[in-house]
């Protein structure tokens, strides 16, 4: 059932610090996440319980007393920043529709931009690892955009100085994207064969490039957009050809870096789409998505 618009979130800001008033909360859900608080012993086998270490961030076995640190070898290693400001930053990432900018991450945690920008970058980098990779089957838009740069006097595709991005949607399922050095015949080929399973329906806009798809073992359907054609039912085939979920996104995409993060160079473009990838596939699932996070590190 659909929730109301007006209904509470399920995981308020309220409901955050409730559930991690704390670092000490913050690194016992890390420990139960990585290790649980009993089971075998990482040194001698034992099924064990583990308890807290005083004034350090680690926890002993009680079968041989071994020593476990729960932060090893995640994104919080080494860190002098609080595991609470950590947690909390994960939160603004997963309840946010328009990405978090590093200045605005600056403000609200009360840290120095430097700090924030590094946190921000580490959850991105998170996002793309914790949301995984599955091939995409049955239906399966394709399209992809332009972002950032400058159009000194040229429009559409080739414009200068912009990062080229590509897209593409299994209708009722996953979202993948990647970005792309061009759209050459081969470079697209190259994406759609790695992200989409044979046999898939596939539909696109009229780009030449495109045309390689039947030829690869994919049902391959376009519609017009330069005769402003933007749904087409081909009887033949049974279905209908559009690509507006996967050109929803990019309207999303490019709002919120017009918006929050004014421009993103094409050395962390990458980051950027992955972080709105993961919000895309997991869309309304807060809870979901922090613990997917949280699992990740």
């Amino acid at each position: 059932m659909k929730k109301s618009k007006s209904t509470s979130p399920d995981f308020s800001v309220r409901e955050f610090f409730k559930r991690f008033p704390n670092d000490d909360a913050c690194l016992d859900h890390v420990m139960e996440v990585r290790y649980g608080m009993s089971g075998s012993c990482p040194k001698c086998g034992t099924i064990t319980t583990f308890h807290r270490i005083k004034g350090r961030k680690a926890y002993a076995g009680a079968a041989c007393g071994c020593h476990v640190y729960p932060c090893s070898e995640t994104i919080f290693q080494d860190s002098r920043t609080p595991l609470q400001i950590w947690f909390y930053t994960i939160f603004l990432f997963v309840t946010t529709r328009h990405g978090v900018s590093g200045k605005e991450l600056q403000r609200q945690l009360g840290v120095t931009y430097k700090t924030a920008w590094r946190i921000g970058q580490k959850i991105r980098d998170l996002m793309a690892k914790a949301d995984g990779f599955q091939m995409l089957s049955g239906h399966v838009e394709a399209d992809e955009a332009y972002v950032g740069g400058k159009r000194p006097g040229k429009r559409g595709r080739g414009a200068a100085g912009k990062t080229i991005i590509m897209g593409l949607k299994e209708r009722g399922g996953r979202m993948e994207t990647a970005v792309i050095p061009n759209v050459k015949k081969r470079t697209l080929r190259k994406v759609v064969n790695d992200l989409v399973e044979k046999g898939s329906v596939v539909s696109t806009d009229e780009l030449y490039s495109y045309n390689l798809l039947t030829d690869d073992g994919y049902v391959h359907g376009t519609v017009r957009h330069g005769e402003k054609e933007w749904s087409r039912y081909d009887y033949r085939q049974g279905v209908t050809h559009h690509v507006n979920h996967v050109e929803s996104f990019w309207k999303l995409f490019k709002k919120s870096i017009a918006s929050t993060h004014i421009h993103i160079s094409q050395k962390h473009m990458d980051r950027y789409l992955k972080e709105f990838t993961f919000r895309a596939n997991h869309r309304e699932r807060v809870n979901l998505m922090f613990d997917l996070l949280i699992d990740a590190v």
